[in-house]
């Protein structure tokens, strides 16, 4: 058997995000997340590399992480989000400080004019910097300049089409306000009337709002634009306000939400507001949540991603604003837009755009006009995902993953798209080194029918050994994966070449409720949990194990968020896992309600709790606790606001009261993930040591 891969070789992994394609389609941006074992932490460095493959990747950014890469419309900038340490000449040579103004230029507090200096506040430093927005001038060269000097830091940004001014989305608080958030960080009390006080990784969520801000790229003189806010409420912790300049310089659009109860649902308008100020003009009917908006490159039509706001397991469909007129333009394909499928406009008829298709990512063409979508770039094969997307002039920049040779950017022109060979132009090579002396696993799609008949698919990791027609069985991971709303696609995993190359086989269901085989499989499960989902894993676990593949007794289930919900109510329902692991779950729904963030979502498919008590009670797994017979080691995040830590809390204490084998390991400052590096480790040696603890050919149950 070849060499089990270390786990703390997690740190020599690096991973790409954000891709950003030059105006000119000349060169791609793009952030790599690398870590730092002597620090424990991850790095983002921003690097740029032509897209004609005919050099290596540059790297712009050493000194501090970097997100959000961005071109200004003549290609000679690269913008991007960095918490830097001010820049020099700020200090030095005393630039402006980029004071906040109203639509008047003058600076204002609270709506008045103040003719005061700013407050100094008391000389102490924050521990780090602010996210500000930097610049490369990648003409002239040298390190990076500082463009905002916003007091609350930067979140998002676009550049305006002349490249001299910028919008920035900042958090803008009043003095009342301040003072508040000055008393929270000497540890007073948190005081909140909001429906959503918390969301995961936002924390505790207070009443700012945050606006947006007209910057001059070279005075650093930053004009807030009065109407141009997020509207209080999830908009933003649920995406930001999106800022994109027209193409004609007249207007920005941006998301927000106006209604009467802006903590009490998902949907989530667009707005457009001139430069100069004023009113914003609202460009939806309020029917939609709304994401990714980006002008046509006449600035004429606008094209974005909407979804039901009160039906999640919905497709997200792509749309276009024409003249007034909201025009969906993918809904014939019944497919949902994957995360990598912001609208490319091609031309002024036709998007490019990523959807979920069978349980790949894959590219789409559209008219604009609705009159028809279609499936291109088959080049891209059916054992490759497609992770990110850009489009400039003819460029198309995709991220393409595979199971054994990994992410990387890739770069394909437009008019190659539909061609039977064409030129795909692999652009970096991240971790060939790592792939090199690792066994990578072999990937296979499983087909099976559930319980009821039903057709399910699977994506199944295997040993590069494992001969699929005459297989000695394997010990087996049941890996569960997230949402519901989601899919598992042929992908490169760390955590499932960690498992192969210890002679597991790991198997992926795509249960009912998955996206990307359209809108009935996905919305059967709606208001369902704990039913059809169950037979989908379990019989899928079942077709391995009647392939020859994996051993009947030496099977383990785990999952991560919904898929810890999905292992605990498998193991309330069967006893054929040797042990499981329910990570960062939910476990009791009625008591989740209002704990976590998703009050919305838990009333949009169940109602409210004292409405319907017996939903809540047939979504959790702790009103069947006392059927549960396998060992289980249940993990949570500190600070998950997403599935709360009382909950693997109550699951825990519950089977080890009843003396069932179980261990509970809590992340502490963690929210819904496992971000720290050694954290990472840590999971992933607790899942191993936990299966080999209770696996009847290699474990010592006497240990318990």
């Amino acid at each position: 058997m070849p060499r089990p891969i270390p786990f703390d070789e997690y740190y020599d992994l690096a991973s790409i995000e954000s891709l950003a394609v030059s105006p000119d389609g000349a060169r791609v941006a793009f952030v790599t997340e690398e870590f730092d074992r002597d620090e424990d932490e991850s790095r983002r460095s921003l690097f740029v590399v032509p897209a004609d493959g005919a050099g290596s990747p540059h790297r712009l950014t050493r000194v501090a992480n970097a997100t959000s890469p961005t071109f200004s419309p003549d290609g000679s900038k690269l913008g991007f989000l960095a918490a830097r340490e001010q820049d020099v000449a700020i200090a030095v040579d005393g630039s402006p400080d980029g004071d906040q103004t109203d639509e008047t230029g003058d600076r204002t507090v609270d709506g008045e004019v103040d003719d005061e200096s700013p407050d100094e506040g008391d000389g102490e430093a924050d521990d780090d910097p602010d996210t500000q927005v930097w610049a490369f001038d990648l003409d002239r060269g040298g390190d990076a300049r500082q463009l905002t000097t916003l007091e609350e830091g930067a979140s998002e940004f676009d550049w305006a089409p002349d490249g001299e001014r910028i919008v920035v989305a900042a958090r803008d608080p009043t003095d009342e306000e301040r003072a508040y958030l000055d008393r929270r960080k000497e540890g007073g009390p948190i005081e909140t009337e909001r429906l959503q006080h918390k969301h995961d990784g936002a924390g505790w969520l207070d009443t700012v709002r945050t606006y947006l801000f007209v910057v001059d790229a070279e005075s650093r003189e930053a004009t807030r634009l009065d109407d141009a806010h997020d509207g209080g409420g999830l908009v933003t912790p649920r995406g930001g306000l999106q800022p994109r300049w027209s193409p004609d310089g007249d207007r920005i659009v941006f998301r927000s939400y106006r209604g009467e109860r802006p903590d009490d649902g998902y949907a989530v308008d667009l707005y457009a507001v001139s430069p100069g100020g004023g009113d914003a003009e609202r460009l939806t009917d309020g029917s939609l949540w709304t994401g990714a908006p980006r002008w046509s490159p006449t600035g004429d039509r606008l094209a974005f991603a909407g979804s039901d706001p009160d039906n999640q397991y919905a497709p997200t469909e792509l749309y276009v604003l024409d003249g007034g007129r909201i025009r969906p333009v993918t809904v014939d394909l019944d497919r949902t837009l994957a995360r990598a499928g912001t609208p490319q406009w091609l031309d002024e008829e036709a998007l490019l755009t990523a959807v979920g298709d069978e349980g790949r990512t894959r590219l789409v063409r559209a008219a604009v006009d609705g009159s028809g979508v279609e499936r291109t770039f088959e080049a891209q094969g059916s054992d490759r995902a497609i992770r990110g997307l850009d489009h400039a002039d003819g460029t198309v920049a995709v991220l393409l993953s595979h199971p054994s040779e990994g992410t990387d950017v890739h770069a394909v022109d437009v008019d190659d798209l539909d061609a039977a060979e064409p030129d795909v132009r692999r652009l970096t090579a991240v971790n060939d080194d790592e792939l090199a002396r690792w066994p990578t696993p072999r990937c296979e799609r499983v087909t099976y029918e559930s319980d009821d008949g039903t057709g399910i698919e699977a994506i199944v990791y295997a040993p590069e050994e494992l001969d699929a027609d005459d297989p000695e069985p394997r010990p087996l991971v049941c890996a569960i994966h997230g949402g519901p709303m989601s899919y598992d696609e042929p992908r490169f995993s760390f955590a499932d070449a960690c498992w192969t190359s210890r002679g597991y086989v790991v198997v992926k269901p795509n249960y009912r409720g998955s996206t990307s085989y359209g809108r009935d499989f996905c919305e059967t499960l709606q208001g369902r949990w704990n039913s059809i989902e169950v037979q989908d894993v379990l019989a899928g676990v079942d077709a391995l194990v009647q392939r020859g593949w994996a051993d009947p007794d030496r099977l383990f289930c785990t999952g991560f968020s919904q898929g810890g919900v999905l292992t605990a109510y498998a193991v309330t329902k069967t006893d054929r896992f040797a042990a499981a692991a329910p990570e960062h779950g939910i476990y009791d729904a009625r008591s989740c309600f209002g704990t976590d963030d998703c009050h919305v979502w838990w009333e949009n498919d169940y109602g409210l709790p004292w409405e319907n008590p017996e939903g809540y009670a047939a979504a959790s797994s702790i009103e069947d606790v006392d059927e549960i017979e396998t060992p289980l080691l249940v993990t949570a995040g500190g600070e998950d606001w997403r599935c709360p830590p009382s909950q693997a809390e109550q699951l825990y204490v519950s089977v080890k009261k009843r003396g069932v084998p179980a261990k509970l390991v809590v992340y502490p400052d963690e929210h819904h993930d496992v971000g720290d590096p050694d954290r990472a480790i840590h999971r992933f040696e607790e899942l191993a040591s936990w299966f080999g603890r209770f696996d009847p050919a290699t474990g010592d149950e006497s240990e318990n």
